[in-house]
């Protein structure tokens, strides 16, 4: 009895060694900008009871706003908008801390966004400052290698261009880039070897004048693309041609009540991860729009606006497990912690946060 008592012991500690080994850990790597900021900040999170852990702060006095990872999960990049650059790290597997591999220039001024291809081929840079974008193709260590193309954007004579954001489709086959000043949202097809960019057969579709599309979201099912547009808080929709990745509009929604009075920008738009709901920051009512989405019309409903509990919510990210929603409140300087229900779409308020200087934008990443 004895023995087997023994035995029970062994095996028992030998499981617990062995999930103590395997438990999952979520990171996650926070952009800033360096008037407060000093880089990028890595954490360690605890979703069970919403604790954290300083792991890194990597300094970067360049403003490094905006972060995406590379699809392999190896290696993160940052436009720097400091000095007009973008850089590439390596995440260390085991202690989740970053390592500079190098950096490029952005081909343009005020760099404020970045995206990569789904195969990891190419990155994608946004100039706002100047209304240009870059390509940049990606070598295998994750550094980024040689410029494949650069595109000045134009406008009327009392139109700026600002580039803003860079969404490539799932395939990688097409993007979609959001000029803010020109009101429009450019379609490219990608060379899938050299990463060359030619215009679409339906170029770009134009919203409302003065709606400055912003960012830009694809439902999971490939077939609808949502903008958040700054100028005007309103999401913009369209159904997605999948041959020619033509933009045709759908419906034009507000990302604020009704009775709202005051002045808002739209910033940040992403969907859960079912597809099932779309949320978007409003900077100024400070809140997330919530709207249900069906998924065969593409059609939204109004659910809701959550407060973002801090001001100028400029980036948020829904959970790849659909429980949280984390938001970076730039001038609060902190990172806001929200649960969120499946099934309605709602959002409750944690109470919990860290704080943070400037934060810009917030990544997660899981690992083992």
């Amino acid at each position: 009895m004895k023995k087997i008592t023994l035995t029970l012991i062994c095996l028992l500690s030998a499981v617990m060694a062995f999930a103590q080994k395997t438990k999952t850990r979520e990171i996650h790597y926070v952009g800033t900008y360096s008037q407060k900021g000093e880089g990028i900040y890595v954490y360690e999170f605890d979703r069970s009871n919403f604790s954290y852990k300083e792991l890194q702060i990597l300094p970067n006095k360049n403003s490094p706003s905006f972060l995406e990872f590379h699809p392999n999960k190896q290696f993160i990049y940052a436009a720097n908008e400091g000095n007009n650059t973008i850089s590439s790290y390596k995440i260390d597997p085991v202690t989740a801390k970053l390592t500079p591999l190098n950096e490029k220039p952005s081909e343009g001024k005020g760099p404020c966004h970045v995206s990569v291809d789904p195969k990891g081929r190419f990155i994608y840079v946004s100039n706002y400052g100047s209304g240009q974008l870059a390509v940049y193709l990606l070598n295998k260590d994750g550094s980024i290698g040689e410029l494949a193309d650069a595109i000045q954007d134009k406008g009327a004579a009392n139109q700026k261009p600002h580039m803003h954001s860079i969404i490539p489709s799932a395939d990688g086959k097409f993007i979609y880039a959001s000029d803010l000043g020109i009101d429009k949202i450019m379609v490219y097809l990608v060379d899938q070897k050299t990463g060359k960019l030619t215009p679409g057969s339906v170029p770009y579709v134009e919203v409302k004048a003065g709606d400055g599309p912003r960012h830009f979201a694809i439902h999971p099912n490939g077939n609808f693309g949502y903008s958040a547009c700054e100028l005007n808080s309103v999401v913009n929709s369209f159904q997605i041609v999948k041959n020619s990745g033509a933009l045709v509009p759908l419906e034009r929604v507000s990302m604020v009540p009704a009775d709202f009075t005051g002045k808002s920008y739209a910033a940040d738009i992403h969907f859960s991860p079912d597809g099932k709901f779309l949320y978007a920051s409003n900077r100024g009512h400070e809140s997330l729009a919530v709207y249900s989405v069906d998924g065969k019309t593409g059609k939204l409903t109004t659910v809701g606006y959550p407060e973002t509990h801090g001001k100028h919510p400029r980036n948020f990210l829904v959970d790849e497990k659909g429980e949280l929603v984390y938001v970076t409140n730039r001038d609060n300087n902190n990172l806001v912690f929200f649960k969120r229900n499946s099934a309605t779409g709602l959002l409750t308020y944690t109470e919990k946060e860290i704080s943070i200087p400037t934060p810009v934008c917030v990544k997660q990443l899981f690992l083992k």
